[in-house]
């Protein structure tokens, strides 16, 4: 029977996702230099129109449609989705079928755009589109199947509440293997490397946290005691991260860096996601300590290993994903939601996230990669040396952020 209430909660939910994406658009456009503002804030924009066409055509098929052999969805059911005959449903019947698709769509948008942040100012919008388009249905589809769908993952007992592999783990792996493909920008000055407007990053950190809110309260399917438990985690973990990374950086450099801060808090964010509604808050406050730290050190050891991750894609998401992936099979308590991790004495639990974060990793890393090559040789996917000194905003779209 459907409930209105539980259904007004995730239409809640999925708006409050859907604001993410313009979040991740202000945070990346604030962190690049003002030539190149309006390019990658169109990558993150563009990815709403484009994945959700997918979505509405087949996409959604893919990820939630009826499990062949534990490894896709029917794609032949892909029509009965569109108009909501739903065949075979992979949700809580208490909400409509086109509130779960709604709520799920805006996870597939907002994953490829957290991915930009690593190859930006280098990258032609031509080939990111049809990236956008393969990457979507290969590596997103795929691996939403997989762990949330009746995929192979799941059917082993894999828990992801909302997206540490499925979201996190697959953009930050794909960041990785983009930056080794395209390769290292032509920097002319120490000032193409500045962030513009660090406005902008605290306006994207302000909207990524709050739309974090519905991103993860919404995987309990309803309005209920786990989604307030994954509320309450998820602002524990951004808390705990942000100011174990500003304590770390500050011993390091001598000050306080308030886009050091909004990037430990949003390290917290993805790395809380995939435990949020699996672990009490205690353990909440020891992942958020563990996200600032270990995704700290990450990105300083991007940095000498010159790894052009221009926005520590990589170091946030990536890492965190994973290390939060790593630790729901460590933390998670059976009175929260059915699953006992490490310290409640199942290994098995912990081994199976393990395995399969590397698998996921792997997957994720391989596959762009492979769609990075082959979109290279139809359309150069990256630009000119000329095109990236004069700035993307104008070589690419013949526009400017800004008239002064």
């Amino acid at each position: 029977m459907i409930d209105h209430g539980d259904t007004a909660f995730m239409m809640v939910c999925a708006a409050l996702v859907f604001i993410m994406t313009p979040g991740v658009a202000f945070f990346y456009g604030g962190l690049v230099n003002k030539k190149n503002v309006l390019t990658i804030m169109m990558q993150s924009f563009i990815s709403m129109g484009v994945v959700t066409i997918i979505w509405f055509i087949f996409g959604f098929s893919m990820a939630f449609g009826p499990d062949i052999g534990g490894i896709i969805g029917g794609a032949k059911y892909c029509f009965l989705n569109a108009v909501g005959m739903d065949p075979n449903p992979a949700y809580s019947k208490t909400i409509p079928f086109f509130t779960y698709f709604s709520y799920q769509e805006m996870f597939a948008i907002l994953t490829p755009a957290l991915i930009t942040g690593a190859f930006a100012d280098r990258v032609n919008f031509k080939s990111y589109l049809v990236f956008l388009v393969f990457w979507s249905i290969l590596i997103y589809a795929p691996l939403c199947h997989w762990v949330w769908g009746g995929g192979f993952l799941g059917q082993l007992g894999v828990v992801d509440f909302a997206g540490g592999i499925v979201v996190h783990a697959s953009a930050g792996m794909a960041a990785l293997a983009s930056v080794f493909f395209v390769g290292k920008r032509h920097v002319q000055s120490k000032d193409d490397l500045e962030p513009h407007n660090v406005t902008h990053v605290a306006l994207g950190t302000g909207l990524l946290w709050f739309g974090w809110f519905g991103f993860n309260a919404g995987g309990a399917l309803g309005a209920n005691g786990l989604a307030a438990i994954a509320f309450v985690n998820t602002d524990l973990g951004a808390s705990f991260a942000m100011i174990s990374w500003l304590i770390i950086s500050w011993i390091k450099d001598g000050k306080p860096s308030f886009v050091g801060v909004m990037t430990g808090a949003l390290a917290g964010l993805a790395t809380v996601t995939p435990a949020a509604g699996y672990i009490k808050p205690w353990s909440a406050v020891i992942v958020g300590l563990a996200a600032g730290i270990v995704c700290y050190y990450a990105v300083q050891f991007k940095n000498r290993r010159g790894w052009d991750d221009a926005l520590d894609v990589w170091g946030v998401h990536g890492v965190g994903g994973i290390l939060g992936t790593i630790l729901t099979g460590v933390f998670a308590a059976s009175s929260v939601n059915g699953v006992s991790g490490l310290i409640e004495g199942d290994v098995h639990q912990f081994l199976i996230q393990l395995g399969a974060t590397v698998f996921a990793g792997v997957y994720a890393f391989a596959v762009t990669w492979l769609i990075l090559k082959v979109v290279n040789c139809f359309l150069p996917v990256r630009v000119s040396e000329e095109a990236e000194e004069e700035g993307l905003d104008e070589a690419l779209h013949h526009e400017e952020a800004y008239h002064i």
